[in-house]
């Protein structure tokens, strides 16, 4: 499927893995996938704010990575998100649930250490969540729907879009539709 890939679209992933090792995270995320892609300026022709868009995916990973669907649906049973939200940071301070999890020892990285020889982390290897992997797979779909020979940014964009999810979310509330960046990005 790689092989397919452009430049761009090749640069977005590995960007994408950058981006979680700076954040500190153990997986690569359709988040991470999505800043990447902002980085690289692939939704800049929509006049996306790249600061603004970044900020929104903030907020979702300060409320535990929670849509706007699952609050609703929390609500319904009578409990508030944000209440929750703010307990939590009073007692474990802010952004608590935004915190990246403890990384896993492993007897490599454990023996290294012990050796004095930390090893590199930016080659640590960081393995890409079931959503991440769906959406790259996503992008395939819909190159071949559109009967694309390569698969882009705009493949994996449109893929990103089409799961549910904060990130589409976060997207449609900066007015990037499935259908607007289609007509915006379309080459």
């Amino acid at each position: 499927m790689f092989e397919r890939f452009t430049r761009d679209a090749r640069d977005a992933v590995s960007g994408a893995v950058t981006e979680a090792r700076h954040a500190g995270a153990s997986t690569v995320a359709e988040e991470h996938l999505l800043l990447s892609l902002l980085t690289l300026g692939a939704l800049d022709p929509l006049g996306v704010d790249r600061a603004s868009v970044a900020a929104a995916l903030a907020d979702v990973r300060r409320r535990g990575g929670m849509s706007r669907a699952d609050e609703e649906a929390l609500a319904g049973l009578g409990i508030d998100l944000g209440e929750i939200v703010a307990r939590f940071e009073e007692t474990h301070g802010t952004g608590a649930l935004s915190s990246p999890a403890p990384r896993r020892r492993t007897l490599g990285s454990s023996l290294r250490s012990a050796l004095g020889r930390p090893g590199d982390p930016e080659r640590r290897h960081v393995p890409f969540t079931e959503g991440a992997k769906k959406a790259l797979e996503q992008s395939l779909r819909i190159a071949l729907g559109r009967k694309d020979r390569h698969i882009g940014t705009l493949h994996l964009l449109l893929a990103l879009l089409s799961r549910p999810g904060t990130v589409a979310e976060v997207l449609a509330d900066h007015g990037v539709t499935y259908a607007a960046a289609e007509r915006g990005l379309a080459a």
